[in-house]
């Protein structure tokens, strides 16, 4: 099955200067957890997590409309193109210990979002079932969650 059977194909973006409180209003809007930020060509530079703005808004002491996604955003996106099967995309979450892609195509802009949850609950109605066995899901969501304990150095 290739991700775009599965993705969000109109999902919420920023900008690097939007500022957290609208990131958050979009969050809230689109019922989502992640916002891709995009350059003024609609490529993808980035994404911002809710998680990464409530480490922002904990640690800083500013209001949300004082920071920008910029200065909280990861500018690294990890993604995959519409028609990678959905298994790439899933080894890309377990190596990058993510849960949500976003879908670029081969010009880099943005076309949707691929998450763990779009995997678990639409493959259920998927006219093809999802070519994904249920342990290698619980594989990923293992690798994807596992906690980065300190190293004990003796």
């Amino acid at each position: 099955m290739r991700v775009d059977q599965l993705m969000t194909g109109t999902p919420a973006s920023c900008r690097l200067f939007t500022n957290l409180g609208e990131a958050v209003e979009l969050m809230l809007s689109y019922n989502c957890g992640i916002l891709p930020v995009l350059d003024a060509h609609e490529a993808v530079l980035g994404v911002v997590t809710d998680r990464d703005i409530c480490i922002a808004l904990g640690t800083r002491n500013k209001l949300p409309g004082e920071i920008t996604v910029g200065e909280v955003a990861t500018r690294r996106a990890v993604c995959c193109k519409p028609g990678d099967d959905v298994r790439t995309a899933l080894a890309a979450m377990a190596e990058a210990r993510v849960r949500r892609l976003p879908v670029v195509d081969n010009a880099g802009k943005l076309v949707g979002v691929l998450s763990m949850d779009d995997i678990v609950m639409r493959a259920r109605g998927a006219t093809r079932p999802v070519a994904v066995a249920a342990e290698d899901v619980l594989r990923i969501l293992n690798s994807v969650y596992r906690p980065d304990l300190p190293v004990v150095v003796h």
